[in-house]
């Protein structure tokens, strides 16, 4: 087996934190181990020194193969599903991961759903993520975030940013049966709490997180709340955690200051970043919490604080 020397070289003056939240000697060991496992699946190739391998499929990759002699496979939540961990579990976990790209690459990607209708969830994708000729058709739920419809099969997501081609569906009709199917799915709900302040945590799925274009289920079913006089504080950090704080009075500050707290760490650390936000939704929509960043006056946001001078006057 031969490793690419620039390869490692690349990952041991990594100071980009490409691989956050490892250290530079952790990135180097995850990258280490990943070109090994990827050359004995016959995917041989180098480190691009930006979080992802550049690989060209050997023999026998020819049904599921991307077009083109190289593709890249992305490192960045590998290298947050290991951090923490001991060294000695890594093989495995990065083994498991190159099981799974080899299998998909060999076989293909899983077939067309059968029944989109019952099959469709609509899912949050973070645009940064994504190559710039799939961002001009998905719909923008909040700023960053795409709203896309998805299926799920054998834990591998599939996105379809054009379902009039891929599905033969408008985007109309593809976006409501991905809604109407999210709104079936069940939540894990677990609470954070300080001082009496509690924020809800739900979990349970990969599309915990997208729950949100439902959130007027996920109150209703899974908090047991119905249309809260002065709305909710939401966050979606990554893909698998909702945050919802239900706004009764002044205690929504200290809720605030928990959330961006739960959200930050999330969103820096696990897999499936999606948004470190907190956003304020109320009957007039969805809006930041705080000042955007590069905002010249960091803080509250504008609506926030109207919020708070509503609460003071009722209290």
């Amino acid at each position: 087996m031969i490793i690419d020397e620039d390869s490692t070289e690349w990952a041991l003056g990594n100071q980009s934190g490409a691989l956050a939240p490892l250290s530079q000697a952790e990135a180097a060991h995850l990258v280490r181990l990943s070109l090994e496992a990827a050359a004995a699946r016959a995917l041989h190739g180098r480190y691009d020194g930006a979080g992802a391998l550049v690989l060209q499929p050997g023999a026998g990759f020819a049904a599921g193969a991307p077009p083109g002699e190289h593709f890249e496979a992305g490192l960045t939540n590998l290298a947050r599903i290991v951090a923490g961990l001991r060294p000695d579990h890594w093989p495995r976990l990065v083994g498991e991961h190159f099981d799974r790209l080899a299998h998909t690459l060999r076989h293909g990607p899983p077939p067309i759903p059968a029944d989109p209708q019952r099959e469709l969830l609509q899912r949050l994708v973070p645009k940064d993520s994504l190559e710039p000729r799939l961002l001009s058709s998905a719909p923008e739920f909040v700023p960053g975030l795409l709203s896309v419809p998805a299926t799920s099969t054998d834990g591998t997501i599939t996105m379809y940013f054009d379902p009039v081609a891929d599905l033969g569906l408008t985007w109309a009709d593809a976006e409501s049966w991905g809604l109407r199917n999210l709104r079936s799915l069940t939540d894990t709900v677990a609470y954070a709490e300080y001082e009496g302040t509690l924020v809800a945590m739900i979990s349970g799925s990969d599309f915990a997180a997208s729950r949100a274009l439902v959130l007027d289920t996920v109150l209703r079913e899974s908090l047991h709340v119905e249309n809260p006089r002065y709305g909710v504080l939401a966050a979606m950090p990554v893909r698998d955690l909702l945050l919802v704080h239900v706004v009764t009075d002044l205690s929504v500050l200290p809720a605030l200051g928990m959330m961006l707290n739960l959200a930050g760490r999330a969103h820096a650390t696990e897999p499936g970043p999606l948004s470190p936000w907190v956003y304020l939704v109320a009957p007039d929509g969805w809006h930041l919490a705080t000042r955007a960043a590069g905002d010249p006056s960091p803080g509250l946001s504008p609506r926030f604080v109207r919020l708070l001078h509503e609460l003071d006057q009722d209290s």
